[in-house]
């Protein structure tokens, strides 16, 4: 099998239990994910969300759906000023636990999995959109870190 980046597209952020939620959207169907997928999706973010600490509530999230029967939501939450915590959900996977092929269905992972190759981009630029407008000024600026998204395009290497 061969190779192939996907289509990587950027959501408006959204609050879920009281955090600011900062969404990519992966997958190589160019009409995007289905609206239900991304409705069950969502559905179980609050659960997979950490208590808040004191730091500002903010999360990135990766929906990630695949070329096989799987739907993926990897949820990176900052924590500790300076930290991620993760938590994922799959649906229609069984290899991961899923009792069925519904891409509705989602069950939280307890995996010690972090992501795909088509589900890590995001990563590197948040780490970096987070010490730029929270750990770097003097005050931090959550509105400036939410603004600060990758743009839509693929999953691969940007020029």
């Amino acid at each position: 099998m061969a190779f192939t980046e996907k289509l990587l597209r950027v959501e408006p952020p959204i609050q879920v239990g009281g955090r600011n939620i900062k969404r990519y959207h992966v997958t190589a169907d160019p009409a995007g994910i289905d609206p239900e997928v991304e409705k069950a999706a969502y559905a179980i973010l609050p659960e997979l969300l950490p208590q808040p600490d004191g730091t500002p509530p903010a999360t990135f999230v990766v929906l990630h759906r695949g070329g096989d029967d799987g739907a993926y939501l990897n949820v990176y939450s900052w924590v500790w000023d300076n930290a991620l915590h993760f938590a994922g959900a799959a649906a229609g996977q069984p290899a991961l636990g899923c009792p069925d092929n519904d891409t509705t269905h989602f069950v939280r992972q307890d995996r010690s999995l972090i992501g795909c190759v088509w589900e890590l981009p995001p990563l590197l630029h948040e780490r970096d959109a987070w010490v730029r407008h929270i750990l770097t000024p003097e005050r931090p600026a959550l509105d400036a870190y939410l603004a600060d998204s990758l743009p839509d395009g693929t999953t691969g290497a940007r020029t």
